[in-house]
């Protein structure tokens, strides 16, 4: 196992092939431990040189709701009142920890994408 911090994308390449090689690994063997630390290393790389964009908490919102073909009136329940409903959606109020665990229920979503820009 000579392992070390990934700086390319050919070296973050073979990393993912091989943890895919050794993705079963039984534990507390050789393969295990290369995969834990392979693991690591590829997330460090990837955080550093490809990281995962930011939600928009109105967005997430928006999205699910045009999925779910629901309109405004439908968060009534959730979040409250009519002019609850309009001001969150119109980004004028944030979005309490109350209403985010209620969001989270309702479109099962974790309670962080919908705090994370209050």
């Amino acid at each position: 196992m000579n392992l070390k911090v990934i700086k390319t994308e050919e070296e973050h390449k073979k990393a993912v092939t091989r943890i895919i090689e050794i993705f079963h690994a039984e534990q507390n063997t050789p393969e295990d431990d290369e995969l834990g630390v392979l693991a690591v290393l590829i997330k460090d790389y990837e955080d550093k040189y490809h990281p995962m964009p930011e939600l928009d908490a109105l967005e997430v919102i928006k999205i699910k709701m045009k999925e779910m073909g629901m309109k405004n009136k439908d968060l009534e329940p959730i979040i409250g009142s009519k002019g609850h409903v309009s001001a969150i959606l119109s980004g004028k109020r944030e979005i309490t920890l109350k209403m985010a665990q209620k969001l989270k229920n309702y479109f099962g979503i974790p309670a962080e994408a919908f705090l994370h820009n209050a």
